[in-house]
């Protein structure tokens, strides 16, 4: 079963997603913020990783960067998440490391793709 470490700190989205990713096979954590991403992604080792970038404790930019900095770690496809749309957010992602970029609300089957996708090409 395909192992998600979902990064997000609003109850609602990590609810809906969530439950959303589970009926279509995935098993999903969760980490409220950065730092326990960061933990969580030597310790769950995902196949793949949704990072939201609004974050407390340390935000998803610099989340990124960290796992994408350890040789452990470096391989595992991280999607950010963001409810700004603005391409300078997408962009600021793309070069902390992460693989690709999705807005919020979630499009699932678009999310789905882009899942599909990165694990593919990992």
């Amino acid at each position: 079963m395909t192992k998600i470490l979902y990064i997000e700190d609003n109850e609602d989205n990590i609810y809906m997603l969530k439950r959303r990713l589970q009926k279509k096979g995935f098993d999903v954590v969760i980490a409220e913020n950065g730092k326990i991403g960061i933990e969580m992604s030597f310790s769950e080792k995902p196949d793949l990783i949704l990072m939201d970038l609004s974050l407390p404790v340390m935000d998803g930019w610099e989340a990124t960067k960290i796992i994408k900095s350890h040789e452990e770690t470096a391989s595992i496809p991280v999607i950010a998440l963001s409810a700004n749309a603005m391409e300078e957010h997408k962009q600021r992602a793309l070069q902390a490391g992460a693989n690709d970029y999705d807005t919020k609300p979630v499009d699932l089957a678009r999310l789905l793709a882009k899942i599909k996708l990165a694990l593919e090409s990992d």
